[in-house]
């Protein structure tokens, strides 16, 4: 924690005086001495030095003033990141950060979910596209996981609701405020629910974050200078809606495309908190989606928004593995890639759903911060592998 050391000549006496002037910033030291009540000191007391003992000396200059308005840059800052970390603000988002996934994990825990932990080396791609990190597994070629998702529709088969909390990779090949090459996914999967039940679940699971994150983390809010808001309700639109509320603020979207960052900051001003976005077309979403009932065009799918920010993704799973395979195809991948996960679905793969969050994105809502380095211990970017 935080505690004020006062050192007066008179009392301490010259040669200590004179050793505690020497000391440098970011010095750790060990001090002994009396507890006196100062109201205005941090925690209501202060330390009076009898002995101060240096356990490791700060021999360099430290760009980084711990309590400094003004910063060096962020690229700057982390090259030393541990050091960058003292900051108290810095450490504030840590906090809130640690609560955050500690209320995660006891909601699904509390709620039946079971954890799991899958492999982060895999041999096919999970989502598609070229975003993978490709290694060699003795010889073989194999890659770094941009999600648990087959591995978690597979455990539904035995445990019906699980969860994982653990790292996911994605070879992004911009450099943005919301993206990183490494990150922290929170996935959920459940089986005899569709789409909407998970939907549920992902608001329940915000609205509990947020409120715990008010209650245990106020003092850390403070000091970041900002409260997370929750909407009375997380409204739900339709793709097609979307378009048209685009349409009518003058920003034409072709139905079946994404939507750009224009797009999202213009949503962004009509609903600036948590909303989702539902019902995409079945040719934007993975081919592990399932198509609408009654309307092959369109997906039972979703994204939870937080303004512009996309913080999850999720919907229900096809559970038929003749229309896995036909969706595979038809995303141009090779059935043959997937045979490991495709012959389990010829054991009574029940119905089920989930979703993926993104936890750095989260916290930023969470946090009022822009740029999600900030809220990542030591990202990695394409710029950064070290430190």
């Amino acid at each position: 924690g935080l505690i004020q050391v006062t050192a007066k000549r008179d009392e301490v006496g010259e040669e200590l005086y004179k050793k505690i002037q020497t000391l440098t910033p970011h010095t750790s030291i060990g001090v002994k001495g009396v507890l006196k009540a100062i109201p205005k000191a941090p925690n209501g007391v202060e330390v009076r030095p009898r002995e101060v003992k240096v356990l490791g000396y700060a021999s360099v200059n430290s760009p980084i003033q711990l309590y400094a308005r003004k910063l060096p840059s962020l690229d700057k800052r982390l090259e030393i990141r541990a050091v960058d970390l003292r900051r108290p603000t810095a450490q504030a988002i840590f906090r809130i950060r640690q609560e955050a996934l500690k209320a995660i994990r006891e909601h699904l825990l509390r709620n039946g979910y079971h954890e799991i932990h899958t492999p982060k080396i895999i041999s096919s791609a999970t989502e598609g596209g070229a975003a993978l990190f490709p290694l060699l597994y003795y010889n073989k070629e194999a890659f770094l996981t941009q999600s648990p998702q087959l591995y978690k529709e597979q455990l539904v088969m035995a445990f019906e609701k699980v969860f994982e909390i653990g790292p996911a990779f994605r070879a992004e090949q911009s450099r943005t405020l919301e993206h990183l090459s490494e990150f922290i996914s929170v996935d959920v999967e459940e089986a005899y629910v569709d789409y909407r039940d998970v939907m549920n679940r992902l608001e329940a699971i915000v609205r509990e974050v947020v409120g715990v994150v008010k209650s245990r983390c106020a003092k850390e809010l403070a000091m970041l200078q900002y409260e997370p808001q929750l909407p009375d309700t997380f409204k739900k639109f339709t793709y097609d809606e979307v378009l048209e509320i685009l349409a009518e603020h003058g920003h034409k979207v072709e139905w079946g495309e994404d939507l750009s960052s224009a797009a999202l900051a213009k949503l962004a001003e009509v609903n600036p908190s948590y909303y989702f976005i539902i019902d995409w077309p079945t040719q934007s979403k993975p081919f592990y989606i399932s198509q609408k009932k009654g309307d092959p065009k369109l997906s039972e799918s979703f994204d939870l928004i937080f303004g512009s920010l996309e913080i999850a993704s999720g919907g229900t799973r096809v559970s038929s593995r003749r229309v896995l395979e036909k969706r595979l195809k038809e995303k141009g991948l090779n059935p043959k890639s997937f045979a490991y996960h495709l012959k389990v679905f010829d054991y009574g793969m029940p119905p089920h759903a989930g979703f993926g969050l993104g936890f750095e994105r989260f916290l930023m809502t969470l946090t009022g911060q822009k740029n999600i380095r900030e809220v990542t211990y030591f990202p990695r970017d394409q710029r950064h592998l070290t430190p």
